[in-house]
């Protein structure tokens, strides 16, 4: 009679979950776009997060912040949560682009809520790395046979950042054609930089595409040239501090001046600017301005879960996300500042202050 009443248990049960009776609730799945520079903690936060929201799929995708937009304005993704690590980009491509069936824009405001500074990642193997110092740093990574990685300034903060960088320098260090050595002649249709109005502009071509013999390594996003530092395939790349940090490399800082961190440079940083000459925006010719480093966040005017998005805003821009980014050596705007305090949602408003 036991054996028989287990028989019976068993088709009861199979019979339920096959009707259903027993089916776990479904979750609501939050699809997340951010900074590839951001892939460690923001790992982190979907843990921390999904802990406490047990009907939340966070859907986590890590790219350079240009392809984070693209994925929403030109290919047309339904998106809950935007991430870039530069803010600017969101007005820039967000504000001005429009949603096909409604005409309205694909945001209406972002919040500044983390900062940076770049630097050079090696490794104690890397050629020259006992000779590398602050002062010396532009020329050892123009050495012949020295492996350079620099993301793409077409789809990354970080691209565009560092050719910003290495512009600035020259002046800085009296090497007036570091950027022509190092960048423009490693370069099949050239990277070049001119002086305009009191400005310099670097212009990036349509088609991006390495010589055969060039130092340069060039990748997609910046995350993406760790991996080929780690297995001694690059001698140095140009990557965020926090980066680094979060991946146990060597890190030589760049000079205030240069490394776009650092607020009493701002007006010297405001000097250089990068201009995208193709169209992969339909509606907009980007133009990147040298500012201190911002990271910003918004939730798509489209967003299929803006609930859900807005109650993951808020978990990464309070205490418990602050938290998870101070942990991975990612430094914060203390409070997150938003641009329009009138649009952000309700639940935001009380973790930020206006934009002076």
């Amino acid at each position: 009679m036991k054996l028989r009443g287990v028989i019976v248990l068993l088709v009861i049960t199979t019979w339920l979950a096959a009707s259903g009776g027993c089916a776990a609730p479904q979750k609501t799945p939050v699809r997340v776009f951010f900074a590839g520079s951001m892939i460690i903690p923001f790992g982190e936060l979907e843990k921390a997060y999904e802990a406490q929201h047990r009907d939340i799929d966070l859907y986590l995708e890590g790219h350079g912040s240009i392809q984070v937009i693209r994925h929403v304005t030109e290919i047309h993704e339904l998106i809950d949560v935007v991430v870039t690590a530069d803010y600017a980009l969101i007005p820039m491509l967000m504000y001005t682009a429009r949603i096909p069936q409604t005409a309205q824009p694909y945001a209406h405001w972002y919040v500044k809520f983390a900062t940076n500074r770049l630097a050079l990642a090696y490794r104690p193997q890397s050629r020259y790395a006992s000779e590398i110092n602050a002062e010396n740093w532009y020329e050892i990574i123009s050495r012949h046979g020295v492996k350079l990685g620099l993301a793409d300034p077409r789809f990354d903060a970080c691209g565009y950042r560092a050719l910003m960088a290495l512009q600035m320098a020259e002046k800085l260090y009296s090497q007036p054609t570091l950027f022509d050595d190092l960048i423009t002649d490693s370069f099949k249709t050239p990277i070049r930089a001119r002086q305009e109005d009191g400005r310099l502009i670097v212009r990036v071509p349509e088609i991006v595409e390495t010589k055969d013999n060039t130092n340069i390594v060039l990748r997609g996003y910046s995350i993406q040239l760790i991996n080929l530092l780690e297995s001694g395939n690059l001698d140095y790349a140009f990557e965020y501090e926090s980066v680094i940090r979060q991946h146990g490399l060597n890190l030589l800082p760049l000079p205030d001046s240069l490394n776009l961190g650092a607020e009493q440079y701002a007006d010297q940083y405001a000097r250089v600017q990068v201009q995208l000459d193709f169209q992969r925006f339909a509606t907009v010719k980007p133009l990147f301005n040298g500012e201190v480093i911002a990271y910003g966040v918004t939730i798509p005017t489209n967003a299929p879960h803006p609930q859900e998005a807005e109650d993951f805003v808020a978990f990464l821009l309070g205490p418990e996300g602050q938290k998870v980014l101070q942990k991975n050596q990612q430094p914060l705007i203390v409070p997150p500042q938003v641009d329009h305090l009138d649009a952000l949602p309700q639940s935001l408003r009380a973790l930020c202050v206006a934009m002076p």
